[in-house]
């Protein structure tokens, strides 16, 4: 269990962290903190209890009218202003003096869709975090990509953090062209996140998108596993449990796992999930059952 994580989102949550983080865990993942004294708390017991963290970005909450920076933007203004709202993130990490091992963006965002992508089932905060393939060239799409590359990849040295990418909804772009990969083989100290929801959501409702192809193509490139589980027309961010099927329409947790680790023995488990939906005694089924599975 040495590399599993919890996610803290809002606040340093210590009923949570009581409850969920177990003291061989590697550490912790944060999100939207709304107070610098959750800020400080996060940090102090991250010395105290000896554990590592990331940061889902951003740290703070209130910086931006959206989560996610949208560096892939049409408009160039947004653009600009994603990468100008990160730097100042950054900037006040370093001014905080606190030590995130990683920090994670969403990518591609906006997310590039096509033209008849089942959006019902997807969340997205407004329009503006979207856009489609027939509006976004390919040859933008590499291009916009490079840059993120190579400035993250800069800024990853100057500040020194991991970037992680986290998949979100996947277009042909990258699920029929190796372009991503050869950005990852040339920013290596770039990585990805792999949701299993979202792997397991975009697998059910576009039949194009081969969610165990993704995950054996990028695992060597994982840095970091999101999991949880999920049906559709069920609760999301479920926890994943042994005793959901996959024929009740369940994602095949134990599939994607064993591909991941087959490939990579290094991946952080961050159970992105609702832990206040199971007992206490589901919590340490999940631990256990992720845990077998990885051994």
């Amino acid at each position: 269990m040495n590399n599993f994580m919890i996610g803290m989102y809002g606040k340093f949550d210590y009923k949570k962290f009581d409850r969920d983080f177990r003291k061989d865990f590697y550490g912790v993942e944060a999100c939207l903190f709304e107070n610098e004294s959750d800020i400080e708390n996060l940090a102090n017991e991250a010395k105290e209890k000896d554990f590592e963290f990331g940061i889902h970005f951003p740290l703070r909450a209130g910086i931006s009218k959206l989560r996610d920076p949208q560096f892939l933007s049409l408009n160039e203004e947004i653009k600009k202003s994603a990468y100008k709202q990160i730097e100042e993130e950054l900037i006040y990490i370093k001014q905080k003096q606190i030590s995130p091992k990683y920090i994670l963006f969403h990518y591609p965002k906006p997310v590039i869709l096509k033209e008849n992508f089942d959006m019902s089932n997807w969340r997205f905060a407004n329009s503006s975090e979207y856009t489609f393939e027939f509006e976004y060239s390919y040859e933008k799409f590499k291009k916009d990509s490079e840059y993120l590359f190579k400035w993250l990849s800069k800024k990853s040295f100057e500040y020194s953090f991991i970037p992680v990418l986290e998949f979100d909804a996947l277009n042909k772009y990258i699920c029929e062209d190796n372009f991503l990969e050869s950005m990852l083989e040339k920013y290596k100290n770039i990585k990805i996140c792999l949701d299993t929801g979202r792997l397991h959501l975009q697998h059910k409702i576009d039949s194009d998108f081969n969610d165990i192809e993704i995950i054996k193509r990028f695992s060597k490139y994982t840095a970091v596993v999101h999991l949880w589980n999920f049906k559709l027309g069920g609760v999301p961010h479920f926890p994943a449990l042994p005793n959901l099927k996959t024929e009740e329409g369940f994602a095949s947790i134990e599939d994607y796992l064993k591909i991941i680790r087959g490939k990579n023995k290094n991946v952080k488990i961050m159970f992105e999930h609702r832990s206040d939906l199971i007992s206490d005694e589901e919590l340490d089924s999940c631990y256990s059952w992720i845990s077998e599975i990885l051994e």
